[in-house]
């Protein structure tokens, strides 16, 4: 049997993952926000621990770099992360702007926004993109992919993201189902381009942009103190997600239809994954120059 189709050997190399993330996440997550406030620290903390089990499962299972997970850094990656960001960018102004131009929302301005603390909060934003992208569509992923097939891997782990969002404040459930579509949507990213820039791009440009117009981000509202302003919805919870944000409304749930025919049809540099891929013969770990797809 193929080691990587092992269902034994696969549950152990994704527990030893999974289990080393939490527990460094535990013990980490506290110190952290001791250190950096109860916003930073935690975001902080997820993206070390990421990165640490991600450290750990491919020196015990596989002989790889971190970046083999997808974090190299060439013209592919810097394209797929600049179309990312695009797409989440347009798809963001999309569910804010729409509405401020038929004037179901407006922007409220409460005090001159602080310059630092937007620096802070984009720092943040694109700390947590990273952390979680490494999280979702990394290592564990990655083998679930080589081991079951694309979709029997992307849309598991696209509703367990959505499910986990089920405990931040003020979650609805279509602010739960939108979250999981997001899921498997950058889990499709991945699969079109085989690094996590792709996927990052598109989370990150999404969760910087609601809060800039002053728009709540997955229940979190501490971006109004940083802008200084936020949207004031005349429209109903449906459309305006309520105090959950946008996330949680018919928009967001409609603005998955461009995003995906985006991702089928944009040129994007598919690169070669060692864990996805099956390797060429004496080259385990080795990433092929990327193609355009």
């Amino acid at each position: 049997m193929n080691p990587r189709k092992d269902p034994l050997r696969l549950a152990i190399r994704l527990g030893v993952f999974l289990i080393s993330f939490l527990v460094l996440y535990f013990l980490t997550s506290g110190l952290f926000s001791w250190l950096l406030q109860d916003f930073a620290g935690p975001i902080l903390a997820e993206l070390a621990s990421a990165l640490c089990a991600t450290w750990l499962a491919l020196r015990i299972y596989e002989a790889c770099r971190v970046i083999d997970v997808g974090l190299w850094w060439n013209r592919a990656a810097g394209d797929n992360l600049t179309l990312g960001l695009s797409a989440g960018v347009a798809a963001a102004c999309l569910v804010t702007g729409l509405p401020l131009l038929l004037g179901w929302a407006s922007i409220v301005r409460d005090h001159p926004a602080s310059g630092e603390g937007i620096v802070f909060a984009v720092l943040c934003l694109a700390a947590g993109a990273v952390g979680e992208e490494i999280v979702f569509r990394g290592y564990g992923l990655q083998i679930l992919i080589a081991g079951l097939g694309p979709w029997a891997a992307v849309i598991p782990i696209g509703l367990l993201f959505g499910l986990l969002h089920a405990a931040n404040p003020d979650a609805t459930s279509v602010g739960v189902i939108n979250t999981a579509a997001f899921g498997v949507l950058f889990g499709y990213a991945y699969l079109r381009s085989r690094d996590l820039w792709l996927p990052i791009g598109l989370h990150f440009g999404w969760n910087v942009t609601l809060p800039l117009f002053g728009a709540n981000l997955s229940g979190i509202k501490i971006f109004r103190e940083i802008t200084g302003h936020e949207m004031a919805w005349r429209a109903g919870t449906l459309w305006s997600g309520g105090e959950y944000g946008p996330e949680a409304s018919l928009l967001t749930s409609l603005v998955f239809i461009p995003l995906f025919v985006f991702l089928w049809k944009a040129p994007i540099r598919r690169q070669t994954s060692p864990l996805t891929d099956r390797p060429a013969e004496g080259a385990i770990c080795e990433s092929s120059p990327p193609s355009a797809s």
